[in-house]
């Protein structure tokens, strides 16, 4: 094998991967065909593989070309990495951050803290990854991460921001077609919104639901975001966020007693990045905003609350 493979022929070899193609990838990198050919064919010359196979439908990756995605992926997110932090390099607050948040945490909740935070420091940019799969901080997928979950890696630092409660709501409108159910199991005369396929997530909140599953729904999705939506539209019953449904008067909690999630909610970044001033100031930022989401400071005390997260102790 040869050694020193520039990183060149890695980006196009997991772009042809993601793509399924050469012309895909060299769109995606901006590059022409026959370089991204070329460096595939370098790659595999290289470690002494065949990467891919051609088939009627494109190109087919191998199992070995499967074998090296993750490590091509830690590559990339290292890459990026480096280049986030050189852009950091001057006076005062500048260069790159990349934040990781659920879809409905990025869609509904961190725009305004955003906005504020880049009103704060214009010369700073953020990258806002909206994915509900946790973004891997050690490979550095991501700068920081709003989690649901508290970090147990020890390199990584943590704040704890509180808890963020879910419970059934419908619309007012709906409620005024098909009446208000008082108990769990009055559900079943009801179009209840819920997952497609079972997740860990679900599966854990499963034990809350008491029965209530897939077979239950009438309307089914996998995103959040479009759960939400149908809520909002008055289709029918759903699970969503206290504090998104209090923000206005046309949603109505049911059940409260009956029925009640609460996800502890966590701002957490890698250890080497706590003296880097770029995501110091935007893990303040996020630790504050969220918590006057969650309602986690009390009134008065908001402030030191503040000041000891820029303080984050490890996990």
């Amino acid at each position: 094998m040869t050694p020193n493979i520039g990183w060149e022929l890695y980006r196009s070899f997991l772009s042809v991967l993601r793509e399924g193609s050469l012309s895909g990838a060299a769109r995606a990198l901006g590059i022409t065909q026959p370089t991204a050919g070329r460096h595939v064919a370098a790659l595999e010359e290289a470690l002494g593989v065949v990467l891919f196979t051609r088939s009627q439908v494109g190109l087919l990756p191998t199992d070995i070309a499967l074998a090296l995605r993750t490590h091509a992926e830690a590559m990339e997110s290292t890459a990026a990495s480096l280049a986030r932090a050189a852009t950091s390099q001057g006076e005062g607050v500048r260069g790159v951050v990349r934040v990781s948040a659920s879809e409905v945490i990025s869609v509904e909740v961190l725009p305004p803290i955003v906005a504020r935070l880049r009103e704060a420091h214009p010369a700073l940019k953020v990258e806002l990854v909206a994915t509900n799969r946790v973004q891997d901080l050690l490979r550095r997928e991501a700068d920081i991460a709003v989690r649901m979950v508290r970090p147990r890696q020890e390199q990584l630092v943590a704040r704890r921001i509180g808890q963020i409660e879910l419970g059934f709501h419908a619309h007012r409108d709906y409620l005024a077609r098909h009446g208000t159910p008082r108990k769990l199991e009055e559900l079943s005369s009801h179009a209840v919104i819920g997952y497609d396929q079972p997740s860990a997530f679900v599966r854990n909140a499963g034990k809350a639901l008491k029965g209530i599953g897939r077979d239950t729904f009438s309307l089914r999705t996998d995103s959040d975001l479009t759960q939400l939506a149908l809520i909002r539209a008055g289709a029918g019953v759903g699970i969503c966020q206290v504090g998104l449904a209090r923000r206005g008067d046309t949603l109505v909690r049911l059940m409260p007693r009956t029925f009640s999630m609460k996800l502890e909610t966590w701002i957490t970044m890698h250890e080497d990045l706590r003296n880097s001033p770029r995501c110091r100031v935007a893990f303040d930022a996020l630790v504050e905003g969220l918590q006057q989401y969650v309602g986690a400071a009390e009134p008065g005390k908001a402030e030191g609350k503040i000041a000891r997260a820029r303080t984050p102790t490890p996990e």
